[in-house]
């Protein structure tokens, strides 16, 4: 995400080599898939069917075989970036030697998107002042950059690439041509005041290559309905205050980072960027995390979005097939329960190792996703919205559920892939799943029994984490039973209700945790001391 008038680095490059630093890229999506584009003008990410597609631009995981997609303002001395308003729609404004001209990027949004998607990405370049040479390379490479694609020019304007099951097809105004080695298509093209040059890159399934794309002159028409598309929806945004902005650009992140089709909210749009630099705990993130989802889901019903709660809930109960049983803690973003993790033999973002694709969290307990679950449906009821018998019937599973599985240990929120523990943030989150479903219960007037007996392990369980959740001298709570440690999670115990901000121990809590977790001179805290990692 980026910022009104951002400064850009001419260079595009930094101490890491020539990986630019993560927090530079910009994120487009259509809520079927993403890209990343750097502060450069490249597109080092993407995947462009869904989200968790093999990548056809990788360089950010590879600087060397991943693929990208550039326009390189030939001379550039300054660039700024923002949104335009009430959109996911990039302008850059290039300054160079020679003149300044504005590139627009963005994924193609329609009515209808959700079963019908375009699967197209807008790039346009306008000439503003002077005169502009811009340089193009386009270097697909297909599946995680293992697959170089076949390269062709079926036509003036026309490029295609195709490889395995997918292909891309190119259209421009610009005078590309293919690299004699055939590795990419590259070329240079000049902007003047009021001119424009157009570039569509539309992702089919290989065996559908020949399917009409629309000519070139459609972008202009299709670049102005996905303007129009996110103005329409983010007028829908309840925002006010002085971060007002801030609100209404972040809702439009999260809205491109939910899945039309399936209602699901993908976690991020990238694989294996690392904890720490050079380091090994690099996952994929590509999937709908219910713990995620739930916060998501929250904060933009919030700000007037409930629609995409209730896509989220039908997402998870056809998941779950209706069944508290079968929960899983993530599913893939159509609802897929294997999500086998292997590793492909990209180098990593400035050398982290390894790249994985598919995550075995999913296999984890994690006992706080009933809490998430019912949290949530709590806050639904206070806006009276009242769940549907279906959706009851899941909850009182879920709960159940809870309280079956108050006593075991689980890998808790950040999904320690050691030995499980009997984390606290887990326990307390078992406690809000009790909670919520007896608050729910008394305030629908019925399964008062079911109440009785959820209240009954609510309390007990209270009194155990009261008791061995506190460190030795009992002032403050701390990372499991046993330990002496803290970590992050542990600041939303007074959040969730459990205990008062005001309460001694939390307030001693609080204290630990800056102590110990803070990263000066950011204000930022680490979400757990590294010595606690198995």
């Amino acid at each position: 995400m980026v910022s009104d008038g951002e400064p850009g680095n001419v260079e595009g490059r930094s101490a890491g080599g020539p990986y630019p630093p993560i927090g530079d890229y910009a994120l487009l999506g259509d809520c079927h898939s993403t890209a990343l584009v750097s502060r450069s003008g490249s597109i080092d990410w993407a995947c462009l069917r869904r989200f968790d597609s093999p990548s056809v631009f990788g360089r950010l995981l590879d600087w060397e075989r991943g693929g990208f997609f550039a326009l390189s303002p030939v001379g550039l001395r300054h660039s700024s970036r923002r949104y335009l308003e009430g959109t996911l729609v990039l302008e850059t404004i290039a300054d160079t030697a020679t003149g300044t001209a504005r590139i627009l990027d963005a994924f193609a949004m329609r009515h209808g998107g959700r079963t019908e998607p375009h699967h197209q990405l807008l790039r346009v370049v306008e000439g503003l002042t002077g005169r502009v040479e811009i340089d193009v390379v386009m270097e697909p490479r297909f599946d995680y950059g293992d697959l170089r694609p076949w390269l062709r020019t079926p036509g003036p304007g026309t490029f295609t690439a195709v490889g395995g099951e997918d292909a891309l097809v190119l259209h421009t105004d610009a005078e590309l041509a293919l690299d004699d080695d055939r590795t990419g298509i590259r070329g240079r093209f000049a902007v003047t005041s009021e001119q424009r040059v157009r570039l569509s890159l539309v992702s089919q399934w290989a065996h559908e290559l020949d399917r009409n794309v629309g000519p070139i002159d459609q972008v202009d028409r299709r670049l102005d309905q996905t303007v129009a598309w996110w103005r329409g929806w983010s007028a829908d945004t309840v925002a006010d205050g002085p971060y007002e902005a801030h609100i209404r650009q972040s809702a439009a992140v999260l809205k491109a980072l939910t899945c039309a089709p399936s209602g699901a909210v993908v976690a991020a749009p990238t694989t294996s960027l690392p904890e720490r630099i050079g380091g090994e705990r690099n996952w994929d993130y590509r999937y709908s995390w219910v713990r995620d989802s739930t916060l998501t889901v929250d904060a933009l019903s919030l700000a007037g979005h409930r629609e995409v709660a209730r896509g989220f809930r039908d997402f998870l109960m056809r998941s779950a097939a209706g069944q508290a049983e079968d929960l899983q803690i993530l599913y893939g973003p159509y609802g897929a329960r294997r999500l086998d993790e292997f590793e492909v033999g990209l180098s990593g973002y400035r050398g982290s190792r390894p790249v994985r694709v598919g995550n075995a969290a999913a296999n984890q307990r994690q006992l706080d996703v009933h809490g998430h679950i019912l949290d949530l449906a709590h806050q639904w009821g206070r806006l009276d919205v009242p769940p549907e018998p279906d959706e009851w019937r899941f909850l009182r599973q879920v709960v159940d559920a809870a309280a079956d599985n108050a006593d075991k240990p689980d890998q808790g929120i950040w999904e320690m892939r050691g030995a499980s523990q009997h984390f606290v943030h887990s326990k307390v989150m078992v406690w809000v799943a009790l909670d919520r479903g007896v608050r729910i219960c008394e305030a629908l007037g019925r399964d008062l029994r079911d109440a009785e007996r959820w209240s009954a392990v609510r309390d007990r369980l209270r009194k155990e984490i009261e008791g061995r959740g506190l460190d030795a001298a009992g002032e403050h709570f701390v990372q499991a039973y046993g330990s002496e440690e803290v970590d992050a999670s542990l600041l939303r115990l007074s959040v969730l209700g459990f205990v008062d901000a005001h309460d001694a121990r939390m307030i001693r809590t609080v204290e630990v945790i800056r102590e110990r977790l803070a990263v000066p001179p950011h204000g930022f805290l680490r979400r757990y001391s590294t010595a606690t990692v198995r």
